[in-house]
């Protein structure tokens, strides 16, 4: 049905009468049978279609006629409100046999049964007549019920209980008349057929014989006859018999024609009159036609346009008369326009299935010259192709003249250049990429919106169901099949390479200048003005995708699109991590040494955790690029990709030693720092010194490498990553090497200048070793030796109390060995001089309590193995005093005082 409003279903309750031959007149009454003559476009009697002899009475009722129907079968009609209809009646088609003087509704192939109605050999009469009487001769006057029909007909399929029928059944005839007879009585019916039948037997000698006297009485008859007939000739003039009987009847004849030639003729003229008012009567539609359709044309009725034109042109289709010819040739014309007016309105785009399926039936109805569909189909392809493009030049077009209006605005004043900038969102941040990513919105758009119209249509048209109902066709041949889909996937791919061309132009390096020139040439510019958006560009990649994928399209045409995608993915990933890695080294330009101090990490600055913060929203932002959906192929499915990605993600979480290196080394003095009041000051004035930059970069390096990278790098293995574990060991690598580095300058910016002022202070006052005097207790330049060494201890403390450990024994250490240098490069020491240097290495080794190293142990063993002996008593006597006057400054390097807190060892 091509209608758009719906009635309820046309539903026939009954049916009057309920079987006949072909040509019965029944009357069919039910609900909703149309509502109006117009309105009724289909009745099926068992089958056969009998529009053509409907009248429509009303709603509830239709009169028709019977078609050439056999057998039971249902009524249905078929209305344009309602659709097609049901019913809860059936109606019993049968043949009967015709004879010659009987009228019929239908034609009767009389070359069968012409040979046998005259001549020697036709058929004798039939045995049972087709009266009311009963061929048995009895009455059943019985009460019993009789057998409804519908069970009769269930018994026997084929059959029928009318004596006259070709398929005559015997059984359904006794249940039907006799089923209360009894067995006599059926046998006296027997034997009157039977003697009926004898009767039939005995052939024309019993009839003679029957009709005796009826023959004598004929044959004096034609005795006398043939004596006047000799009387007769005897007196003409030679003439037969038969000559002058015709000679007579011809006189009376033309003797009648003279006396009703006027009635006669007159009689002529008005029965031919008559005969063409019948037919001007029977054919007045044909006359009304062409204003009837384009009518219905304007009103936009176009299922009753094609049913009158079907009509006129089964009626006047190889007609031979004048005006019916001129009517069929205006009613041509008018059809004409209309096909051009249908072919137009297909044309249009955008439309609807529906509306472009209505359309093609109704130009098949009309037997347009073209293939529709094909014709639609193809107009449809051209037309997506050019709004694709025209949506790229009108994009292309928006951004170069932002462009040009952001180059007029630079060459402004200051003062009114800011107020353009802020004034326009196309200035503000980010606002030209919007116009690409509101270019890939809309090709998404065109494509997720027409696409799939246009596939269904071309599966509709390629498969024969657009018009199966028509039987005008059937499935189309292999190769338009293959040309819609080379249209289909053409499609898919122009929008790939326009995404391509805006935002991937480096995957079309392979085309020729002409080719690319198709998808566009967009302004060249940096990645990370586009870093924003690519992932939105992925979403609607893929969104396009998952709306096509129910639609089934062939492999290679959906390889594209996730071709498309997998592109746009590894691009937002690898930019996205290269934008993270320059943010990071460039994190140096917010550091502003606040430290953070707590008793297990020690003083830590807010950088860490800018890092942390960074590499996590670069994980979760690309969370959504890397995720791999229906169809799509994993990004690190690849070697080279893997490769690549562990590279990425070895080089961002490396880059912060590079950073915090660098603040170590120089501090970034000339970084601003904008104050409350909003005045800039310098952080020079603030900036702290080596050493303590030293321990606070020790700090965050100790806190990244150990906690902060395995967090990140579980995140990373968590999102399915490849390969974390060498991502990890590749970073912590890359810490300790940078710890290593740091610690080594922090032991030569303290160590150096302890070391560089012992030989100085232990000659103080030109001191000779081989000349000294009676010692009196420890030497200033060893107190002073220690005392460099509580500050360094205090310093490490405050900063980082884990280094503490670590830093001091390493000094310790390297003055250690100096002073074993020194001693070793006296040449002569007297009893006193031999005295108090065995009592300043007792005191330095005493002083540094729990940081004494077997190394330092060994080193000043050796010392004391070339002074000569002293009296024992002596030092252990002056060492105690020294130990009590020092006992508050050594409190740090006693063991009640060693921090119980984690200590850092490499």
């Amino acid at each position: 049905m091509l209608g758009t409003s719906r009635k309820p279903p046309p539903q026939v309750t009954g049916i009057s009468p309920k079987e006949g031959p072909p040509g019965t007149r029944v009357t069919i009454r039910g609900e909703n049978l149309g509502l109006d003559a117009r309105d009724l476009i289909g009745l099926r009697i068992c089958g056969v279609e009998c529009l053509l002899s409907t009248v429509w009475q009303s709603p509830n009722k239709i009169i028709a006629r019977t078609g050439q129907a056999k057998g039971k079968g249902d009524i249905i009609v078929v209305t344009k409100s309602g659709g097609i209809g049901s019913c809860t009646v059936q109606f019993r088609g049968y043949n009967v046999q015709i004879g010659p003087l009987q009228d019929s509704a239908v034609w009767i192939d009389e070359s069968q049964t012409g040979g046998t109605l005259f001549g020697r050999n036709r058929a004798a009469s039939p045995v049972i007549t087709q009266g009311n009487d009963d061929p048995l001769g009895i009455c059943d006057e019985s009460t019993d019920t009789k057998i409804p029909e519908d069970e009769l007909q269930e018994l026997f399929p084929e059959g029928a209980g009318n004596t006259s029928l070709d398929n005559f059944e015997p059984f359904w005839f006794l249940l039907e008349n006799h089923r209360g007879t009894s067995f006599d009585d059926l046998k006296s019916g027997l034997d009157h057929l039977r003697h009926a039948s004898s009767r039939q037997s005995e052939g024309p000698l019993a009839f003679a014989k029957t009709n005796l006297s009826t023959f004598l009485d004929c044959y004096d008859t034609l005795t006398e006859m043939h004596k006047k007939i000799v009387t007769d000739r005897s007196k003409s003039s030679g003439l037969t018999a038969t000559a002058l009987l015709e000679e007579t009847l011809m006189k009376a004849n033309r003797a009648a024609e003279a006396v009703f030639e006027d009635v006669l003729g007159r009689k002529d003229r008005a029965d031919a009159t008559r005969n063409a008012l019948g037919v001007l009567n029977r054919f007045k539609l044909l006359f009304y036609l062409p204003n009837t359709i384009e009518k219905n044309i304007q009103k936009g009725d176009y299922d009753l346009v094609i049913t009158d034109y079907t009509r006129a042109k089964s009626l006047c289709w190889v007609t031979e008369v004048g005006v019916f010819k001129k009517v069929y040739d205006e009613i041509e014309n008018r059809i004409e326009s209309f096909r051009e007016m249908l072919k137009k309105k297909l044309m249009v785009m955008p439309s609807t299935i529906e509306e472009q399926k209505k359309l093609i039936r109704y130009l098949v109805h009309l037997e347009v010259p073209y293939d529709p569909a094909w014709e639609c189909l193809l107009n449809m392809q051209k037309w997506l192709v050019n709004l694709m493009h025209r949506c790229k030049q009108e994009q292309i077009d928006k951004e170069e003249e932002e462009e040009k209006e952001l180059q007029r605005a630079t060459r402004l004043s200051p003062f009114h250049s800011s107020q353009l900038m802020h004034s326009g969102s196309s200035f503000k941040a980010g606002g030209r990429p919007l116009k690409r990513v509101a270019y890939v919105e809309l090709l998404t758009k065109i494509l997720c919106e027409h696409v799939p119209d246009f596939w269904r249509l071309g599966q509709s048209y390629l498969s024969g169901k657009l018009l199966k109902e028509m039987k005008k066709m059937g499935r189309a041949d292999a190769g338009k099949q293959t040309e819609f889909k080379q249209k289909v996937q053409n499609i898919i791919l122009l929008y790939g390479n326009l995404i391509r061309s805006a935002f991937l132009p480096h995957t079309l390096e392979r085309m020729d200048v002409k080719q690319r020139e198709v998808y566009g040439i967009w302004k060249e510019r940096k990645q990370d003005s586009l870093l924003a958006w690519l992932p939105i560009c992925v979403r609607h990649v893929r969104a396009c995708i998952h709306l096509l994928l129910p639609l089934e399209l062939p492999a290679e045409t959906m390889d594209i699109l996730h071709r498309v995608a997998f592109d746009l993915r590894w691009s937002c990933f690898s930019i996205f991590l290269r934008q993270a890695i320059q943010d990071i080294k460039n994190l140096h330009e917010r550091e502003t040494w606040a430290v953070d101090t707590d008793d297990e990490r020690g003083a830590i600055t807010m950088l860490p955790t800018l890092f942390e913060n960074i590499v996590s929203e670069t994980i979760h932002t690309l969370n959504e690029v890397v995720a791999v959906r229906q169809g799509e192929k994993q990004l690190f499915g690849e070697v080279a990709n893997q490769k690549a990605a562990i590279a990425l993600w070895s080089e961002l979480l490396e880059s912060f030693a590079g950073t915090i290196k660098q603040l170590a080394l120089d501090g970034n003095p000339d970084r601003k720092k904008i104050g409350v009041d909003g005045v800039n000051k310098n952080l020079r004035e603030s900036l702290p010194s080596l050493g303590k930059r030293l321990i606070i970069v020790l700090s965050n390096c100790f806190l990244t490498m150990d906690h902060i990278i395995p967090r990140l790098v579980d995140n990373l293995q968590k999102y399915g990553y490849p390969d974390s574990p060498t991502i990890l060991k590749n970073a912590q690598d890359s810490y300790h090497s940078l710890d290593e580095e740091l610690f080594s300058l922090y032991i030569e910016e303290k160590a150096n200048p302890i070391i560089g002022v012992l030989e100085q202070n232990m000659y103080a006052g030109k001191f000779d070793w081989s000349q000294c005097s009676t010692p009196t207790g420890v030497r200033s330049y060893v107190k002073e030796a220690i005392m460099n060494l509580l500050e360094v201890h205090a310093e490490v403390y405050s900063i980082g109390p884990a280094f503490v450990e670590r830093v001091l024994r390493d000094i310790v250490e390297a003055v250690a060995d100096e002073l074993s240098r020194l001693f070793q490069c006296i040449t002569k020491f007297n009893a006193n001089g031999a005295l108090q240097a065995r009592l300043d290495i007792a005191a330095f080794e005493v002083a540094v309590g729990i940081y004494k190293t077997p190394k330092m142990r060994s080193t000043l063993k050796d010392t004391l193995g070339r002074i000569a002996a002293s009296n024992t008593k002596t030092v252990d006597t002056m060492l105690a005093s020294f130990t009590k006057q020092m006992q508050f400054y050594l409190m740090p390097f006693k063991p009640e005082q060693q921090s119980t807190k984690t200590q850092i060892k490499v």
